[in-house]
């Protein structure tokens, strides 16, 4: 009997000791980011049915000075496209729509273009209609109105078909819009009389709602917007627009449920739920990384299934490893700080692969085998330079970033906008490296190596009378301001809430930015007068010049 008792105890304290080593390594990631006098964020891990960890950090309320504790409630933003795929599902196991309908069934009249669209289209954001969060006319003063479900639709259908149905994955809002009208066509109930009586009252979801911001919400944390160095009220967003897009309000625990409940089966069929959780297919056979409802991906190559959101003055991340029955949620109520990564490296931390890579040391004659221009399989560009005894990667549309061997050809980023991404250079038989595959927590994708020069930046001397005209601040979007500015002999720009990076010009009106794949065209009046910038990133966005 002692030596049974004393092997309970010896196994009790090792637990005793994981749990506690765990609970640092949880908080140290928390507390660095959420600060105690700022807005706050709430943190749940469950594994195997047992709480890990679940703490509070930060402010719920500033101006109250009311302190951040786990029962809060958040707008959830995106993860409300779970529930709409999976009411979708729902009612497709109940025979009453088919994933292949075309829209026009639910909406006749809906100017498809001469195009077949699917309700699966739509849950895989393969449409190529246009997301209206991305039209123009989607400005401050219209996201204060209310809107029908029908006055929505009207306000967006119009728009140009971006690419053909099945062609593409462009991560579209106005397609779970439709989604949420189809689901009260076919039910008959309001999308939110569907969510609440199908799926919260029967999970006892009792701290879940459909958002209202005249309705009084017990625990609801306030949300926040970050201006440069101040904290600013959440810009005012009328909750009738993002609907079954994203107009759910929820808590880490609702949320625990919800997936325990889709991962039982509880919520759609067995083949239902494989299906949402298995990455769709372009016309062309390539992965999208996305389901029905749910992103597809990996911590450390085991499976992970996932979905963030970000809406005003909130952002969500949650996360869910069936081979390991891990569960995590990270919810703050600020624009300001991106849990994602933070409930990935926590997921990480809980199956015992943590992303840490430790780096070693390599000559510089071996470095400089690895500059090259590699290319993906759609055309996308990567760039290996080097510079200074520093290897960088920058891809197409995206930031320069320092990059860090941590074994023979295996490299990591440093930088904290991509902590747990990896890139692994491939060699042949003759040791000529051939291709660099980047490793992240979605799907592996290789880039092959060509044989392009690697491109400078060539500039061009502007007088001041010149570049004086485009100083000032453009409006990108509703409270993102796009700042150009001037020091000494140097131009700068600076989005709201980040770094400014210096631009260099090509031509008297067009700038490349340093360090970013990313240009800028000034546009002009009749009378030469700077209206507006264009920003060239991964496709045009246009800035009113407001100051």
């Amino acid at each position: 009997m002692k030596n049974i008792l004393t092997l309970i105890l010896v196994f009790f304290l090792a637990n005793y000791t994981l749990a506690q080593k765990l609970n640092k390594e949880y908080d140290a990631l928390m507390s660095e980011v959420y600060k105690e006098d700022g807005p706050g964020a709430v943190a749940l891990v469950v594994q195997k049915g047992k709480v890990l960890y679940r703490r509070a950090f930060g402010m719920a309320n500033l101006e109250l000075g009311v302190k951040m504790k786990p029962e809060n409630v958040f707008r959830i933003g995106s993860i409300t496209k779970q529930f709409t795929a999976s009411a979708i599902l729902r009612l497709r196991d109940e025979g009453k729509l088919r994933l292949d309908d075309d829209i026009t069934k639910y909406i006749s009249k809906y100017p498809t273009h001469g195009h077949a669209i699917s309700i699966e289209h739509l849950l895989t954001h393969t449409s190529g209609i246009r997301s209206y969060t991305e039209m123009k006319e989607w400005d401050a003063e219209v996201q204060k109105k209310d809107f029908t479900p029908t006055e929505l639709i009207a306000f967006f259908k119009n728009q140009p078909m971006d690419f053909k149905p099945g062609e593409e994955f462009h991560y579209n809002n106005s397609a779970y819009f439709i989604l949420g009208y189809i689901i009260e066509v076919v039910s008959g109930k309001s999308y939110e009389e569907y969510i609440d009586s199908v799926f919260f009252k029967p999970l006892k979801m009792t701290n879940s709602y459909y958002d209202s911001s005249s309705r009084i919400i017990k625990n609801r944390a306030y949300g926040y917007n970050k201006n440069e160095d101040d904290y600013m009220n959440q810009d005012f967003l009328n909750m009738t627009q993002p609907y079954a897009a994203g107009s759910l309000l929820s808590s880490v625990d609702d949320l625990y449920k919800w997936y325990s409940a889709v991962m039982n089966d509880e919520v759609i069929s067995e083949t239902s739920r494989k299906e949402a959780h298995t990455p769709h297919l372009l016309n062309d056979g390539q992965k999208t990384g996305y389901g029905y409802g749910w992103f597809i991906g990996n911590i450390q190559g085991s499976k992970m299934i996932e979905h963030g959101g970000g809406i005003n003055g909130y952002l969500t991340s949650s996360i869910y490893l069936p081979d390991d029955d891990v569960f995590v949620a990270v919810f703050t109520n600020c624009t300001c700080d991106d849990p994602d990564k933070i409930a990935k490296k926590i997921a990480a931390i809980t199956i015992g692969k943590p992303y840490e890579w430790k780096k070693m040391k390599v000559d510089e004659d071996l470095l400089t085998e690895y500059e090259a221009v590699y290319k993906s399989e759609n055309g996308e560009q990567r760039i290996i330079t080097l510079k200074n005894s520093q290897l960088y990667s920058m891809r197409s549309g995206v930031n320069k970033f320092e990059i860090y061997p941590f074994e023979k050809d295996k490299f990591f980023f440093q930088s904290d906008a991509d902590g747990v991404s990896t890139l692994h250079f491939v060699r042949a038989s003759n040791n000529e490296i051939i291709s660099v595959i980047s490793k992240s927590t979605g799907y592996d994708i290789e880039w092959k190596r060509t044989k392009e020069p690697i491109p400078t930046l060539e500039k061009i001397d502007l007088d001041d009378s010149i570049t004086n005209k485009y100083v000032g601040k453009y409006e990108l979007a509703s409270n993102f301001m796009l700042s150009i500015f001037k020091e000494k002999d140097q131009i700068f720009i600076q989005a709201t809430g980040q770094n400014r990076i210096e631009i260099i010009p090509f031509e008297e009106n067009k700038f490349r930015l340093v360090d970013v794949d990313a240009k800028l065209t000034f546009n002009m009046d009749e009378n030469g007068i700077v209206t507006s910038l264009t920003l060239h990133q991964e496709g045009d966005s246009e800035a009113k010049k407001i100051e």
